[in-house]
């Protein structure tokens, strides 16, 4: 099994130290270290780890920051290690898109399953992403489908199946998906 990437963040460089030799230890690929937010967006664009840890307090961008462009990007799923916890930054954390949040000082055996666990749920949401492109992609062709039937009912006369089946034939013959050639008769009537 592959080694687990990581990228890790903080503005003080003993604790990234402390943290990679932890990582490390536990048997993690530490692949990148920053000192702010600006530097560890442009690390995880670049190296593509499997998890980026990081602290919230940094200069430049703050880790919720970070970890909203991380996100929505969909370059790596963010684990936030910070001491601070009041409801606020839990909060913009949530929305951000932080996929799992530790309070320091923890102990190592808090790490692996926070990290386990983050990697877990970003792989879920990445699926359920993919899952709704995948569903709006199947809307819009039947909707392309249903009006280029529709078009052909009305120029052609023909029974719906009759138009269906000639867009199914169509597609089959051209090796072109029914989305194509629905595009194509519409299209061709706008003409």
């Amino acid at each position: 099994m592959a080694q687990i990437r990581l990228v890790i963040a903080d503005d003080e460089s003993i604790i990234r130290m402390n943290l990679k030799e932890t990582l490390v230890g536990m048997g993690y690929l530490v692949v990148g270290e920053a000192g702010d937010g600006v530097t560890v967006i442009n690390l995880a664009r670049e190296l593509r780890p499997d998890l980026v840890l990081m602290d919230i307090k940094m200069p430049k961008l703050d880790g919720i920051q970070a970890a909203k462009v991380l996100t929505e990007e969909r370059i790596a799923p963010v684990l936030l290690l910070t001491a601070y916890s009041d409801r606020e930054l839990v909060d913009r954390a949530r929305e951000a898109g932080v996929v799992n949040y530790i309070v320091k000082p923890f102990r190592e055996a808090e790490l692996l399953p926070a990290i386990e666990i983050a990697m877990a749920r970003y792989q879920e949401f990445l699926e359920m992403d993919h899952e709704v492109r995948d569903l709006k992609e199947t809307l819009e062709t039947r909707k392309l489908v249903e009006r280029a039937k529709g078009l052909l009912m009305d120029q052609q006369g023909l029974k719906e199946a009759e138009a269906f089946r000639k867009i199914q034939q169509l597609s089959m013959n051209t090796r072109k998906s029914m989305k194509e050639i629905a595009q194509a008769i519409l299209l061709a009537n706008e003409i």
